[in-house]
């Protein structure tokens, strides 16, 4: 019988996640000679090696590669058991590792972390900010929670719950205040400062405004809605904003924000979180938080 532990799986799934001894060692705590003992002992348990050592970083082998795979399952559902003792014993959470969108996180969680601290006194709160695509990695492997991000995901594993809709608005330079307001197909034919590859919300401004994401453009492409609102400040171009950022980027440039006209561009902003998480129910309770506290935010 195979004979290894919860805390070499642990060790393996940090060692493959930063893909370098020192830094996994940091990660867990431990010292680096200490976590290399216990992937060599797991590796002669498995008999066979899960790890190419080179000078700088490690490569997964083939089968450390399918191994993983199975970890990180095993430590989600390890994770769910405690959250499923929780339940049962009718308990808050103790902690949340919530990820969150850029394009949301600086307009939505300043209010909203005094909000969930006073509805759910001692609630260890972990916030993750980063692109849709590995906040539902993220979520599929167990490293956080839940995620506050734009709908629709349609991922089957994941309940997804709208909690609020917003508008997008126009941000063009100050000078242009008062001229009409261009609609979708005429602003695809101005300037247009988008985020750049891998941000939904540059999706969701280019289906507004009818282009594909593979269509030519001169224009610039910023890593942050604060830099494309500068940039049409000193009059690169236009772009679009989510309504929550207005207060907090139209202040920092001499910018005009303009309304379209219906139809609006909008969004839909949700919750997600694991089919198999047994904390559904606490999970909807801070949704209805998340969903007070954009509405207010809007």
């Amino acid at each position: 019988m195979i004979n290894i532990t919860l805390k070499q799986l642990k060790y393996f799934e940090a060692l493959a996640h930063h893909g370098h001894f020192g830094h996994a060692a940091a990660a867990c705590a431990i010292s680096q000679p200490a976590l290399s003992v216990q992937i060599k002992e797991l590796e002669a348990e498995l008999g066979q090696p899960l790890v190419e050592r080179g000078p700088r970083q490690i490569r997964l082998t083939a089968f450390g590669e399918a191994f993983l795979a199975r970890v990180t399952d095993i430590l989600r559902q390890v994770d769910e058991l405690g959250d499923f003792a929780r339940s049962a014993r009718g308990g808050m959470m103790e902690r949340l590792r919530l990820g969150i969108i850029p394009t949301i996180a600086p307009y939505l969680l300043p209010r909203l972390i005094g909000h969930l601290s006073a509805d759910f006194p001692g609630l260890d709160l972990n916030v993750r900010e980063t692109l849709t695509p590995r906040l539902i990695q993220e979520l599929h492997e167990g490293r956080i929670d839940a995620a506050i991000l734009a709908l629709p995901i349609s991922e089957p594993a994941l309940t997804e719950v709208p909690l609020f809709d917003e508008s997008f608005v126009l941000v063009r330079p100050s000078g242009d205040a008062g001229h009409p307001v261009p609609d979708g197909e005429t602003l695809a034919r101005m300037r247009l400062l988008l985020l750049e590859e891998g941000h939904c919300f540059r999706d969701q401004a280019l289906s507004f405004c009818r282009m594909g994401s593979a269509v030519p453009r001169d224009g610039l492409d910023g890593s942050s809605l604060t830099t494309l609102v500068q940039m049409v400040g000193v009059g690169l171009g236009v772009t679009l904003i989510p309504e929550m950022a207005v207060p907090v980027e139209a202040r920092s440039a001499e910018v005009d924000i303009a309304h379209f006209s219906a139809p609006q561009p909008t969004r839909t902003i949700g919750m997600v979180w694991r089919r198999s998480s047994p904390l559904a129910d606490q999970f909807q309770r801070i949704a209805e938080v998340v969903r007070r506290v954009g509405e207010q935010s809007r």
